[in-house]
């Protein structure tokens, strides 16, 4: 099993996720300006879709998609705990929490990183982020420390990829303590802090 991943990007959440099941798997890292793995495969051959993650299976197989890519790691390793059981209510929150974070969270961020963006796009998109960030820190202000069932799941682990974005586009957290107290809590954890060193973000 290979992951795909570009340094800092979503791919982080399922380099976390694989960590956490302490599963064997092997890690390349993508260009995806250029479309080349570090090995200088075609990455589009891999995935056309030309981004990441990408979860090449033992099978030759590629899922992808942030989302469905972190489901699967968490079905095949139900001894990890990081999704509820299917059918349960709560799965159902793990799902919402996914696509909210894929759809809303993560696209908000877009225009930041785009070098073409105009000033008053950047300074739209800015205010998109921080309206997502107001209603994550409502729901963790509720007296939890995750966001599903009470224990750390794949959307924590989501969630902790796409706030640490703020990072390397300037935006300052201390507007959103309870946020930030929840990438502090996963950042702690054995599996983030492997991946974040793997893809040399921490030392």
């Amino acid at each position: 099993m290979k992951l795909y991943y570009k340094p800092g990007a979503c791919s982080l959440a399922s380099h976390i996720a694989l960590y956490e099941t302490g599963t064997d798997f092997a890690v390349e890292a993508v260009d995806t300006d250029a479309g080349r793995t570090e090995t200088g495969a075609d990455f589009r051959a891999i995935n056309p879709k030309g981004y990441v993650p990408a979860l090449q299976l033992a099978g030759g197989e590629v899922l992808t998609e942030g989302a469905a890519v972190l489901q699967w790691i968490a079905d095949r390793h139900p001894g990890a705990g990081l999704a509820p059981e299917a059918g349960s209510l709560e799965r159902a929150r793990l799902q919402e929490a996914l696509n909210w974070i894929s759809s809303e969270l993560h696209k908000a961020f877009g225009p930041l990183f785009r070098p073409s963006a105009t000033e008053e796009e950047s300074a739209r998109a800015r205010l998109q982020v921080a309206a997502k960030f107001d209603r994550a820190e409502a729901l963790l202000k509720e007296d939890r420390d995750w966001l599903v069932a009470g224990r750390f799941s794949v959307a924590d682990a989501y969630l902790f990829a796409v706030v640490n974005w703020a990072n390397f586009t300037g935006i300052d957290l201390a507007r959103w303590p309870a946020l930030a107290a929840h990438g502090a809590r996963v950042a702690a954890r054995a599996s983030a802090q492997k991946a974040l060193k793997a893809e040399g973000l921490i030392q």
